[in-house]
């Protein structure tokens, strides 16, 4: 599966953590981050990523591409909404997206453990079929 990682700065150390968590599911999978996370996933984790530019300097868009030619499986966005972003017009496509495309997306902890054991149980492999 494609998965697709994303995470606000107020929630990067806590994507860090999660990935580390979860490292035995995701190594299994193709994974895809903004720039920043990535490198910071890929060191704290030790897992392989595919990275766009960061967040702001395009990389949101370049998720964006990636999500509406059916690139993702599913999508972890960890988001920070106490903070308003000067890019936040890209932050709310990622979502609309996600919804508009039928891609599964966790925007908090709870949700990204729930998709991330889910796909872990084969909870997920209903979109290798609609491929």
């Amino acid at each position: 599966m494609k998965i697709g990682l994303i995470a606000h700065d107020a929630k990067k150390v806590l994507m860090q953590n999660f990935c580390i968590a979860y490292r035995g599911i995701l190594v299994k999978n193709e994974l895809y981050s903004t720039g920043t996370t990535g490198r910071l996933i890929e060191d704290a984790a030790n897992l392989s990523i595919h990275k766009f530019h960061a967040g702001k300097l395009g990389g949101e868009k370049q998720f964006g591409v990636q999500i509406e030619s059916g690139g993702f499986d599913l999508v972890i966005f960890l988001r920070d909404p106490l903070s308003p972003k000067p890019h936040e017009p890209d932050v709310n496509n990622v979502v609309k997206l996600c919804d508009t495309y039928n891609i599964p997306l966790a925007t908090n902890l709870a949700s990204a453990e729930l998709l991330i054991k889910a796909l872990d149980k084969g909870d997920l492999d209903w979109r290798e079929t609609v491929k």
